[in-house]
């Protein structure tokens, strides 16, 4: 993909969006397009974040315990760091990242192939806008659902954690639990539920631009996949870069 070509991208992305983010003309339509992209997108990941979050929560643990052997630091700094690490990037950002890969390939395929089978045009001719009928449900459900993906990755993160405490033994269980007591700030938790529907948003968004604009067979639907899985894990990286600075700042 050229510079020029990127930038053009850009351009017609923004003119998108700005079909996409108006009032639906019908609501009943709306909301069941609605439903069902929240089981779709949002129930339909909770397999993937409960069993990822549940073993990296584990190897966290793990290796802070190992590398974090110092007579300087207290044991239950393995508990802190790891709840931090946890809350602050994994829950929210990883966790997003690997959700681009299912959640984008779902929304850019799934437009894609009603694009190039005449679909979307046969909604144009109807006079429905239908970008804002097929990608503005599924954008919609996917960042309602983001802070429950976000609260199941957090608790299961940490269970992990607890679950190899109470196996290894290093960190005791009671030590791990009062790291992750120590020092805790609510907004960490509210910080990164802000930041993954940020995510969520440019996911589906980015994804649904792609399928909506793919042109040509079935080859170009999966090529539009790919690249929107490439492009919203470039985003939402530069976006973190950008948030966790602003957050700071």
């Amino acid at each position: 993909m050229s510079f020029i070509g990127s930038i053009e991208n850009v351009g017609l992305y923004a003119l998108l969006m700005r079909r996409v983010l108006s009032v639906p003309d019908r609501m009943r339509e709306f909301m069941k397009e609605f439903i069902k992209g929240v089981y779709q997108l949002g129930v339909n990941s909770i397999w993937i974040v409960v069993i990822i979050s549940f073993f990296i929560g584990a190897v966290i643990v793990m290796q802070i315990a190992l590398n974090v052997d110092s007579p300087m630091l207290p044991r239950f700094t393995v508990g802190v760091v790891s709840r931090e690490i946890i809350l602050l990037e994994f829950s929210s950002t990883i966790m997003c990242l690997i959700l681009s890969g299912k959640v984008g390939s779902n929304v850019a395929s799934e437009i894609g192939t009603m694009r190039i089978t005449g679909q979307v045009d046969v909604l144009d001719i109807m006079g429905v806008n239908s970008a804002n009928y097929l990608i503005l449900p599924k954008v919609a459900a996917f960042v309602a659902f983001m802070p429950v993906l976000v609260i199941f990755s957090m608790f299961m993160g940490l269970f992990g954690g607890y679950v190899i405490c109470l196996v290894l033994g290093t960190p005791s269980v009671e030590t791990y639990i009062y790291g992750i007591q120590a020092f805790f700030r609510e907004s960490f938790v509210w910080y990164s539920i802000t930041k993954s529907m940020l995510f969520g948003f440019i996911t589906a968004s980015v994804a649904g631009f792609f399928g909506y604009t793919v042109k040509g067979g079935a080859l170009d639907v999966g090529k539009a996949s790919t690249d929107s899985v490439v492009i919203n894990s470039i985003l939402i990286l530069v976006t973190d870069l950008v948030f966790t600075q602003l957050a700071m700042g």
